[in-house]
């Protein structure tokens, strides 16, 4: 019975964060047009409820009835598991990410090797959406999200690197204790500026969103997709930039730490400064697609192999050298 009980509070935790982080993701979209507006000159989300609130809630209604087609020549079971993949995975990803020192549904050791796993099976949604399609260009659109996830994968990992020598520890909240005194985005910063950017591209967001380039691949790897099916990529996605947006501010930013340790900020919830963390870092994501125009494949490529990961190796061994030098490095 005890082993009963325990399975229905831990299924309580998980449906405690499950839904606020949906709901979380359908006000995302929402500011996410109102920035592009505000850059653009226009006013964006409006009509819906006040301020334009509902109009997430509209469109996850518009696509529920939507009617799912499936292409009579695709793999209809690998087609049809693709977007559950990509969905699940995004979700998944949250049970380690500690909102404050007593809020965190699992805070195992190795949270951080969790985080980097879990992100890197994401790619497999999308190249099993893109081949099941059985269609030029989803399949093109798979094979670019591939290469691109998988290059800059590669840089995000040594980043972690240069925070885990700081540390000496794979757990979250390890992390974020360890930037009491000094946030790492300080000593870090171009570390920081680099996640932020390897980031975009591993979530596929403009400037990097080549793998659903509507300008010559209809939709990348989604074109086949209709209904609730599109909606689950679209929700995946979503959620996905969020944990990135939540891994920059665990990594770099303190996560829960308040920017001011005096009266009256050190009264504020810790729950609030790691959200109020997380909607800079994605205002900054808006922006960014607002701003800067699509890059070519080439020059996304060039910049994930031949600038971002040598200099990330650089300056793994100046902050190796610099802790063993001055005798910082964390006593494990």
């Amino acid at each position: 019975m005890d082993y009963i009980y325990s399975l229905i509070a831990e299924s309580y935790k998980i449906l405690f964060l499950l839904l606020p982080l949906l709901t979380a993701v359908a006000m995302i979209v929402w500011l996410d047009r109102r920035v592009w507006a505000f850059v653009q000159k226009r006013k964006g989300p409006n009509v819906v409820g006040p301020f334009g609130l509902f109009q997430s809630l509209a469109d996850a209604l518009k696509y529920i009835f939507k009617e799912i087609i499936i292409p009579a020549s695709s793999n209809k079971i690998v087609f049809i598991l693709a977007p559950i993949t990509t969905m699940t995975l995004a979700l998944i990803s949250w049970a380690v990410i500690p909102f404050s020192e007593d809020f965190v549904l699992s805070d195992i050791n190795v949270g951080i090797l969790y985080l980097f796993a879990i992100s890197s099976l994401g790619v497999y949604g999308i190249i099993m959406g893109g081949w099941a399609s059985n269609s030029k260009y989803p399949f093109l659109g798979a094979i670019r999200s591939a290469a691109q996830m998988v290059s800059y994968e590669v840089s995000i990992g040594v980043i972690i690197i240069n925070v885990l020598l700081c540390v000496g520890s794979l757990n979250l909240t390890d992390i974020v204790l360890a930037q009491e005194k000094i946030w790492f985005i300080i000593p870090l910063f171009p570390m920081f500026v680099i996640f932020f950017i390897s980031a975009l591209a591993e979530t596929n967001r403009p400037p990097f969103d080549l793998p659903e380039a509507e300008a010559e691949l209809v939709a990348g790897y989604q074109t086949e997709y209709s209904g609730m099916m599109y909606a689950m990529f679209w929700l995946g996605e979503y959620a996905n930039i969020l944990l990135m947006c939540a891994m920059g501010s665990i990594l770099f930013l303190g996560g829960w730490i308040s920017p001011i340790d005096s009266y009256p900020f050190n009264l504020v919830p810790p729950v609030f400064w790691f959200i109020l963390k997380i909607l800079l870092l994605f205002i900054l994501f808006a922006l960014v697609k607002a701003i800067v125009p699509r890059y070519r494949y080439d020059q996304l490529m060039k910049l994930g192999w031949k600038i971002f990961l040598p200099f990330s190796l650089t300056w793994v061994v100046l902050t190796a050298g610099f802790l063993l030098y001055f005798d910082l490095l964390p006593k494990v």
